[in-house]
Formats: C-alpha cells, structure tokens, sequence
C-alpha cells in the first residue's frame, strides 16, 4: 500500500474522553477535542433499522440502561443486542459507565455523577461534531472509525461496511488525506475496502493477542513477518495490543521489526492511567517504552490530555 501522511506521533481519543465521560458519548467528543486530540475514535455497530451508531459492543447492557427499559427484550443468551432495536428505541436509552456483566464498574474511579442524561450517538452525529468543533476552533481533528464484527453483521444478514461508507460520503469524509481512517479486526472487510476504493484514506488492521474462534483473520500469523507482509497489501498500519511490543528479552518483537520494515505504521492500544495496559508498567513509563524505546506513531489513549503532555515531556511534540 501507498504511504499516507499522518501526525506523528498521533494522540487518538480512545473511544473519546472515557477517562473522564462515558465512552463513545458526544460530551466525551467534545472533551478529547478540547484535550487536543489527533484523532477521536468511533465503534459502529448497526441498529435494526440499519443506522450507524457509536458503540463499542454490538450488545448495549454493559453501558446503557437496556435491561431497564427493555427488560424483555434479550436473547437466549441473555444480552441485548443492538441490532434488535431501532434507533429511536436506542434514543430512549441512557448511557453510562461501563460495567462488567454484574453490573460493577470495570473503572472504579471514573465517571460516576447521576445529574446528567448520557446518549448514545450515532455516526453522523459524532462526525458532524467533530467537524462543527474542527470549523470553530481551526483545528483539524481527525475520526477514526472501527467497524464492529463485521462477520457478526453478515451473520444477521447486513451490511455494515456500505452503511458506514454511506455516512463518510455524506460528511465528504472518503480519504484523500489522513483526517478520516478505518480500522478493523476482520481482514476480509479491509480488503474490500482496499479492492473497492471507495475511501482512499489509511487502513489499519487491529491484531489481538491470539486468534479468536468465529472471527476472521489469523491474529497469531499477523506477529510475524511472514504474516504482516500479507497485511501490507491491503492496509497502511497495524493496531496491535501493547503487549505485542516486546519480546521476551525487552527488545521490539518480530511484528515491531516487521511493521518497521514494511512501512506499516504502528498505532496500539491502549493507554490508561487508571491501571496497567502491561503489567508492573506505569503510565509514564509506559509512554517512554511506546515513544522512545520502540518508536511507535502513534497510540489509542483514554486520557489524550495526560498524554498529549507526557509527549511534550519527551520532546516528542511541541
């Protein structure tokens, strides 16, 4: 794939400001474009009715009150799927915190205040923010989009790739620059977008830690050379966990030096200051073993502010 130029190091608001907001919700947007945010990430799933919402689940129990509201309308296994209500069904809904499947918060000290309705947004909505704060202020905030399981959406018979090109081309967000990029685990939906070329900005492939049964693409192969080289024909970059970075010595790992090789740009997740994305390693110094150590391009953050300053610390950006 071409190269694409894109801010180095990138700051991307990791699901917008959930340090500090419930994720995903329009006050996080806006939050993580005040913290000066690269870019704001976006989850979509579909709705029944075939609306982009932002997401990061294609279930709704572990941050909105569904089963309140809709007590009856989960599945056999118990989970309330996005995809079995419309949008306007999903506009009734709160969002909060998000909660393991008893209900506790997964972040004790996060968010917690009860005076303020959060929504759940869809798409179009976060873009048009992100571009109504870009026009006021002049800056130049990127969206960064994830498609949800994919394999998930085809299983119920939709198409969740023509419905999130069908947004970015109403919000004239289809590439040619690096302000709008797409990010996924399935291979097969990047590929499509690489074949088509419909949308002519960054592609990042997100690689887990080990494959994963009904999901598409093989995330073990994608740590070696021999694998990655398959991802540079039809992505710009890798997403990969932060615990992909090292080997077991301390140095970059196989897929550290590949990407490099390649020409992949290097952009993991995730970053937080409220407990260890790699255990026994803070925040600070994970940022020096990220930035300096390993020379990655950029990172998915929940707290864009702290990093945008540990960055200036280091010299990294002014």
């Amino acid at each position: 794939m071409g190269n694409i130029k894109m801010p180095c190091p990138a700051i991307i608001a990791h699901r917008g400001a959930c340090g500090y907001l419930p994720e995903h919700t329009l006050p996080a947007v806006e939050l993580a474009h005040t913290f000066g945010a690269d870019y704001i990430e976006q989850d979509v799933v579909l709705t029944s009715d075939g609306v982009p919402i932002v997401l990061h689940d294609v279930t709704l129990e572990l941050t909105t009150n569904v089963a309140r509201l809709f007590p009856e309308r989960h599945r056999d296994d118990g989970l309330f799927y996005a995809i079995d209500f419309t949008l306007e069904e999903i506009k009734t809904l709160n969002a909060h915190e998000r909660t393991d499947s008893q209900g506790n918060p997964v972040f004790p000290g996060r968010y917690s205040g009860t005076g303020v309705e959060f929504k759940v947004p869809t798409l179009a909505e976060e873009i048009e923010t992100v571009d109504r704060l870009n026009a006021s202020s002049g800056k130049r905030t990127g969206v960064y989009v994830e498609l949800k399981r994919p394999e998930f959406h085809e299983q119920e018979g939709v198409d969740i790739y023509h419905a999130v090109l069908d947004v970015l081309t109403v919000f004239n967000r289809l590439g040619e620059n690096a302000e709008t990029v797409i990010q996924c685990f399935d291979p097969e939906t990047l590929k499509r977008f690489a074949h088509e070329g419909i949308f002519k900005g960054p592609l990042v492939q997100l690689v887990l830690t080990e494959s994963i049964a009904n999901w598409r693409g093989d995330f073990e192969g994608m740590h070696t050379m021999s694998g990655l080289k398959e991802v540079a024909e039809y992505a710009h970059g890798i997403g990969p966990d932060v615990n992909l970075l090292e080997n077991m010595s301390g140095g970059p790992s196989e897929m550290v030096v590949a990407a490099k090789k390649l020409g992949l740009f290097l952009h993991p997740y995730t970053l937080r200051a409220d407990s260890e994305s790699i255990p026994g390693v803070n925040f600070d110094a994970l940022h020096k073993k990220l930035f300096v150590d390993l020379e990655v391009d950029g990172a998915f953050t929940d707290f864009a502010d702290q990093t945008r300053e540990l960055l200036k610390q280091m010299g990294k950006i002014s």
